[in-house]
Order: structure tokens, then C-alpha cells, then sequence
């Protein structure tokens, strides 16, 4: 990938990643089987069901970037993400500012950076880059580090006494309550990123 394809990726993930922090997640699932049990054909579909997950399209927004863009766009991105927000522009959940960093959810933040990375690495290794379930390897690989990096920061605050609930509460509210969303949303990366990467011939 040329440098400047790396400089669109990173500042489309940019983009991205601002626009997904404040927009809840959601999947379409349809109907199969009418109220009889017969199977229901896709012509017969009358309205689809739109399932909200309770997460945003942030965690979405880094794995793409890391399918698509590789590690370096990837990594750029959040780390421009992180600046902006530090810098004092509300692009973080809950604000912005350099007091940020004792909200409980900035570790998950800082996970970002070494998360789109790794996801993008993994992503672009050469042999099985373009398959789906590769891409599904990456995205739960970079996942896995936000999750690793935000529990690591929960617990520094909880010692140096920076929390204002019980570290088990913030624990199941950020990373147990969010998982499960977070798991579909990186089947939808995978998908998304197999696609385009198919139209996009690499």
C-alpha cells in the first residue's frame, strides 16, 4: 500500500472513529419463519427487524480501519483521535480535555492505538490476508488488546484510588455488558472489510 492510500485510510479512520464514538450500534435481522413456521421467502419480507446493540460504532470504526488501511493507518488514525480529544474536542463519549484521562473509559481509548495496529498487521500478513475469517482473526485480535489495555487502566485508577464506583461495577458496565456487541460488530467489520476489499482488488 502506497503512503498516500495510508494517509486517506488514517484520516477516513479518523473521521470514522469521531462519527462512530456517537452513534449506537445496531444489526438487521429478518424474519425467516412466518408466525406457522413456514420458511419465508426474501420477496415476502414486509419489514425488517432492526436490533439495537448496547455499544456504539466506535470499536467498528478502529477494526475497519485496521482491515482496510493496515497498521500504520490504522495506529495513526487513533492516535490523531486520541490528540484531538486530549487537545479539548468533544470527540470522546464524554467530552474531551486533558482531565480526561480519569474518566474510566480512556484505558479502553489508549487500547485503540496498539489495538488498530495489531488488528492491521494481522489483516495485511501475506497469504490468508483477504479471507473473511482472517479478517474476523484480526478484529477480535485488536479487540481483545482494547479490552486488555482498558482493564489494565481500571485497575491503576482503582490503586491510586481515581474511581467513583467499584471497580467490579465499571468492569462489568465497559467490558462484560459490551462484549457481546462489540463480537458482533467484529463479524460486521470482517464482512464489511472482505467486500471491500475484494471490490478494491487487494
Amino acid at each position: 500500500m502506497s503512503p498516500l492510500d495510508e494517509f486517506l485510510w488514517a484520516v477516513l479512520g479518523l473521521l470514522l472513529t469521531v462519527a462512530g464514538t456517537f452513534m449506537e450500534a445496531a444489526i438487521a435481522i429478518p424474519n425467516l419463519l412466518s408466525d406457522d413456521g413456514q420458511l419465508v421467502l426474501p420477496s415476502s419480507w414486509s419489514a425488517i427487524p432492526v436490533y439495537s446493540l448496547p455499544v456504539s460504532y466506535q470499536v467498528a470504526a478502529v477494526l475497519l480501519v485496521g482491515c482496510m488501511g493496515g497498521r500504520q493507518a490504522a495506529a495513526l488514525s487513533q492516535v490523531a483521535y486520541l490528540i484531538l480529544g486530549l487537545s479539548g474536542f468533544q470527540v470522546f463519549s464524554q467530552g474531551g480535555g486533558l482531565d480526561y484521562w480519569r474518566e474510566p473509559t480512556f484505558g479502553y481509548l489508549l487500547g485503540f492505538v496498539p489495538g488498530a495496529w495489531v488488528c492491521g498487521w494481522l489483516a495485511f500478513r501475506s497469504g490468508a490476508a483477504a479471507r473473511i475469517e482472517w479478517l474476523a482473526l484480526s478484529g477480535l485480535a485488536g479487540l481483545a488488546i482494547i479490552h486488555s489495555c482498558g482493564l489494565l487502566y481500571l485497575c491503576a485508577l482503582a490503586l491510586v484510588g481515581q474511581l467513583s464506583q467499584p471497580l467490579v461495577e465499571l468492569i462489568q458496565q465497559y467490558s462484560l455488558w459490551a462484549l457481546p456487541g462489540q463480537l458482533v460488530i467484529v463479524c460486521l467489520v470482517a464482512l464489511v472489510a472482505r467486500i471491500l476489499r475484494l471490490v478494491l482488488l487487494y
